[in-house]
């Protein structure tokens, strides 16, 4: 097959925009992943197709080139970041990158990102490295079955391929239109095998047309160029399921056109295969792998905000990394006259297993490498047991879910002051701020998730037996809910019983804080910008209950609403930006001892 100089061109398009996009300038630039889509399965269906009808094909050759051209380079990125892990990240994030590093370097990480991050576009991304191999998982999962599909169609059977694929992705487009989960729909090969497939329709139904008209398929060329353009660069397409529909089949349309016109046309030609677009597409692959793994961990550890000209610096080490990986790694590897397969497959496994094998064993003892004095975790006070599903003992979450063991009903005739918290895991936060209070002793404290304390019937008597119920809030909850309880339970609350402990927040990632940081910080000062609309929440609690409203975020931020990060000796107030540590939650609680002795003694 001739080799499609314009193809480079579209690559460079389709991985500019994912670069301007998780740069933070771009909101549509996710969609240059599915032009990739369209091209590798346009691609990919063009050799294999071609060497089927010849009876050429093989699928080890097949799973060979897939090998040279992906795998490699896969490897080293992901090895790389493991290695600036163990440098930079705390141990939670690090044990997060460790879950990746794995996922990645076996196909899987778009699994890994729905169960773990399941909306894409949450700014949390913006600080994993390896977050883009979700879509790696997909075109591997889709190689995985694909050439297959010519394997039991060879030979004669050859001209039942087009059914067989037409088929499949009227299937597959089916259900990514039936679809609820948003994140379903992105992250599974189900609901993505469309997009490759009709890359691949398009090579084999139209590998032979003509367009006889040439004028006429100049301006539908350019038409459609235009139209990639406007959805790539402009919010003119209204949803995200109607973007993905027009960008797959727009760019089909590119390259079933663009064939007649890549060598002919000079306006075609000087656009799509000119000299810069043509090496930003041959290397695109590589700038597709270094992006955002530099953009994350400039994130984690140094910049708060990637301004435009941190964003050209950082591109421009982006470029270099990829030019360097480019002929480093991606050239001699798919080149079999410089690396035999005994080369590739030894290089190959080797890195594999030593990168996963890492990688799996710092995720087992729950990314704690080193001493963490922040967090107050130790190497030499790691508990004896490994993780290996991240379930309620994980350490970095044990101490808000070892709550859960008060989801009990209170003790009969006890004369501590029996106090019901309501919640999820902010409440379960809020238990632990009452129970590091220094009237812990004084309380018998249970606790209760917001929607089982309206729907199982023994929670009516913890209700009419709490001489106090503490709402813990993380986004607004109105005085309404208390009369959902009532009803649901044929109850009275008093409310003079009532208070609601408010929401909060500690920023966007604590990686920059614990890379910028040192025991000579001014701890009590030094503070960082809360995310989104926290304070906007806040303030509608706070007007909604009045004087039954206990403010954290008052006690913590300034008039600019910067909170602090860090207790006054140095030990992080939250784990995750979200949840508290033992050391923040007794620190608040010191911070409340007025509050909690006017609620609990008044």
């Amino acid at each position: 097959m001739k080799y499609r100089t314009d193809i480079d061109g579209l690559r460079a398009l389709a991985v500019v925009a994912v670069i301007l996009f998780h740069l933070g300038f771009l909101p549509n630039g996710y969609l240059g992943v599915d032009v990739f889509f369209v091209i590798s399965g346009y691609l990919i269906t063009s050799i294999v197709y071609g060497r089927s009808e010849k009876g050429k094909f093989s699928i080890i050759d097949f799973y060979e080139r897939r090998i040279r051209r992906i795998i490699p380079l896969l490897l080293v990125v992901s090895t790389i970041a493991f290695l600036l892990g163990l440098v930079y990240m705390l141990p939670d994030d690090l044990e997060n990158l460790c879950q990746s590093v794995v996922a990645s370097n076996v196909s899987a990480n778009n699994i890994l990102m729905y169960l773990t991050s399941a909306d894409y576009w949450a700014v949390k991304n913006d600080y994993k490295p390896l977050m883009h191999t979700w879509s790696l998982g997909i075109e591997e999962q889709f190689y995985l079955v694909y050439p297959f599909l010519f394997y039991v169609l060879s030979g004669p059977r050859l001209k039942y391929i087009k059914h067989v694929l037409i088929a499949l992705t009227a299937v597959s487009l089916i259900a990514f239109l039936l679809q609820d989960s948003v994140a379903a729909t992105f992250y599974f090969i189900q609901y993505r095998f469309f997009e490759l497939a009709i890359g691949g329709l398009g090579a084999i139904l139209f590998s032979k047309v003509v367009i006889e008209r040439y004028q006429q398929g100049r301006m539908l060329l350019y038409g459609l160029l235009a139209a990639l353009a406007l959805i790539l660069f402009l919010p003119i397409v209204p949803t995200n399921e109607l973007r993905v529909l027009l960008t797959t089949m727009i760019t089909v349309g590119i390259l079933i056109v663009g064939k007649q016109y890549f060598e002919g046309d000079r306006l075609y030609a000087a656009l799509m295969a000119n000299p810069v677009a043509a090496f930003i597409g041959s290397i695109s692959f590589s700038l597709y792998m270094w992006h955002q793994l530099i953009f994350a961990f400039a994130r984690y550890a140094f910049l708060e905000e990637i301004t435009p000209g941190w964003a050209v610096a950082l591109t421009g080490l982006t470029l270099v990394m990829s030019v360097i990986t480019y002929y480093g790694i991606e050239n001699p590897f798919r080149d079999r006259k410089v690396m035999s397969t005994r080369t590739v497959l030894l290089f190959t496994g080797g890195l594999f297993l030593l990168s996963t094998g890492s990688a799996f064993y710092v995720y087992t003892i729950g990314g704690i490498v080193k001493d963490y004095p922040q967090l107050a975790l130790y190497r030499d006070q790691l508990p004896d047991q490994r993780n290996f599903l991240s379930g309620s003992d994980n350490i970095h979450i044990s101490y808000n879910e070892n709550v859960w063991d008060l989801d009990r009903d209170f003790t009969a005739g006890t004369d501590r002051i029996k106090t019901l918290v309501v919640g999820n895991s902010f409440g379960r936060d809020a238990t632990n701020l009452m129970l590091e209070s220094s009237m812990s002793d004084s309380l018998e404290v249970r606790y209760a998730e917001w929607k089982e304390l309206r729907e199982r019937p023994e929670m009516k008597a913890r209700l009419l037996a709490a001489d106090r119920i503490i709402l813990a809030a993380q986004t607004y909850i109105d005085r309404d809910y208390l009369t959902s309880l009532e009803e649901a339970h044929d109850i009275t609350i008093d409310r003079d019983k009532v208070w609601m402990l408010g929401t909060k927040d500690f920023g966007y990632s604590n990686g920059i804080h614990y890379n910028r940081t040192d025991g000579g910080t001014d701890f009590q000062n030094y503070r960082t910008a809360m995310k989104g609309d926290v304070l906007s929440i806040n303030e509608q609690l706070r007007e909604e209950w009045g004087d039954r409203y206990i403010d954290l975020i008052a006690l913590l931020a300034n008039d600019e609403g910067r909170i602090l990060v860090f207790t006054p000796d140095g030990k992080f107030i939250s784990q995750d930006t979200v949840h508290l540590t033992r050391s923040g939650a007794r620190y608040l609680a010191q911070r409340l001892e007025d509050r909690f002795a006017e609620i609990f003694r008044g």
